[in-house]
């Protein structure tokens, strides 16, 4: 039978028994705050509960109050003003001080912990992106009486970092391992300047935003320049790939220059009937718009190909501008035509509205900015809000049929290499 010394187990040097927390809350207190809501006694425990673990850790260091103890190593040294992150917003507390004896003042592990346990500025940048402004926001979101941290000019630091962040995380994603199958490139004016930027479709039709340049004009070389990025980040442009564009000859010569034979130009169907019916008279737009796309909604390159020659002599009657409008580029407009992709998938890779609603997202988010100013401010705002629309795009239409667009793509740039050393050995001969 073992004796009652041998049972007792000896607590070894540094460490520490492992206590309990007790939260009092008299009854008083807890009427009072149910008066103002349950919301504010649930904030007043949370607020006692922070309060009760600092007090733990203190006396597992320190030892009880007013207490004597053998081979003391620390000591209180008073209580001073501190505060904790709850949900972004800086609540005061009363933060205890603990000494070594003759030495330097002990940090508290659990206060750092509750500082550091809420992302301010990621909360901060959540908020700002769904809508709420940074005058308001105090306003709206301030839980504690006595919160401070909410001010215009603290939330507007916060979101300056926050949004610098996702700049930085945008320009430097790595690209080694994305399958990407098609590119989306297309630029905008905003704010008197020009943006373009390129958005990827993986071979499993998941969106994601790759890029984004800031130009005064939207010219070969700036799109150059963000090729050149996408291609130091690991974005392979030797691998045949469909890029969808709208028809810019800038973009045009920056893809034949980075991607040669890889790149298979699908031009926008939707901006190609715009800019036919912008030369037809208003009675007969309706007419001509809807035999363009029912041109379009061909599966066969043939059948679509010769619905397009007979509305060319039919506008040719009309307006010859017209006419040659549509004759322009017509074969890239029919490329998804030619490797014969499935009409679900078609009607998704067809226009570049995938590109265009992303804008329509940035424009949203950025109207609330009331003075734009140089620097990295535009380039902050517009690839928060990217990143923000990223997160709410749904998959492809027709992503089921993507394997068969990357068998077809392989095939012809195949089929384009026989070609080109067929006709260089000719030339070679001659």
């Amino acid at each position: 039978m073992k004796r009652a010394y041998q049972n007792t187990t000896v607590q070894k040097s540094g460490e520490r028994e492992e206590q309990g927390v007790q939260i009092c809350l008299p009854m008083a207190e807890v009427l009072t705050s149910l008066e103002q809501g349950l919301g504010e006694l649930v904030r007043k425990v949370g607020r006692l509960f922070i309060e009760s673990v600092l007090e733990s850790e203190v006396e597992q260091i320190a030892g009880p109050r007013s207490c004597r103890r053998q081979r003391r190593q620390a000591y209180r040294w008073g209580v001073e003003k501190g505060s904790c992150l709850i949900d972004g917003q800086r609540v005061p507390i009363a933060r205890p001080r603990v000494r070594e004896c003759g030495g330097k003042e002990l940090p508290l592990g659990t206060y750092q912990l509750f500082q550091q346990v809420t992302p301010a500025e990621e909360t901060v940048w959540s908020n700002v992106m769904r809508g709420l402004s940074m005058r308001d926001y105090k306003l709206v979101l301030q839980q504690f009486m006595d919160a401070y941290g909410l001010e215009k000019s603290t939330i507007s630091d916060r979101f300056v970092e926050a949004s610098r962040k996702k700049l930085e995380a945008l320009m430097t994603r790595s690209l080694h391992d994305l399958q990407i199958c098609g590119l989306l490139v297309d630029g905008t004016i905003f704010k008197g300047q020009h943006l373009i930027v390129a958005i990827g479709i993986d071979a499993f039709g998941n969106k994601l935003v790759l890029g984004l340049v800031q130009g005064a004009t939207e010219n070969a070389k700036v799109v150059s320049g963000l090729f050149d990025q996408l291609c130091e980040r690991g974005l392979d442009f030797s691998q045949p790939r469909l890029y969808l564009i709208d028809g810019s000859r800038a973009l045009r010569a920056a893809i034949e220059r980075h991607a040669g034979e890889a790149a298979f130009i699908q031009r926008c169907q939707v901006h190609k009937i715009r800019n036919v019916l912008a030369y037809v008279p208003d009675t007969h737009q309706h007419w001509f718009k809807y035999k363009l796309r029912l041109a379009y909604a061909h599966a066969d390159i043939s059948d679509a190909r010769q619905a397009l020659y007979r509305l060319h002599d039919e506008l040719n009657e009309l307006n010859p501008s017209a006419a040659a409008s549509l004759m322009e580029g017509l074969e890239e407009t029919l490329t998804l035509h030619d490797l014969q992709v499935h009409a679900r998938l078609r009607r998704s890779l067809s226009s570049t509205n995938g590109i265009e609603s992303s804008f329509s997202v940035v424009a949203t988010i950025c109207r609330r900015v009331k003075r734009w100013q140089g620097s990295d401010h535009r380039l902050r705002w517009v690839a928060s809000a990217l990143m923000y629309a990223e997160t709410r795009w749904n998959r492809l239409h027709g992503y089921r049929h993507l394997p068969l667009l990357i068998h077809n793509l392989q095939r012809a740039y195949d089929l384009r290499c026989n070609l080109s050393a067929i006709t260089v050995a000719g030339h070679s001969a001659a």
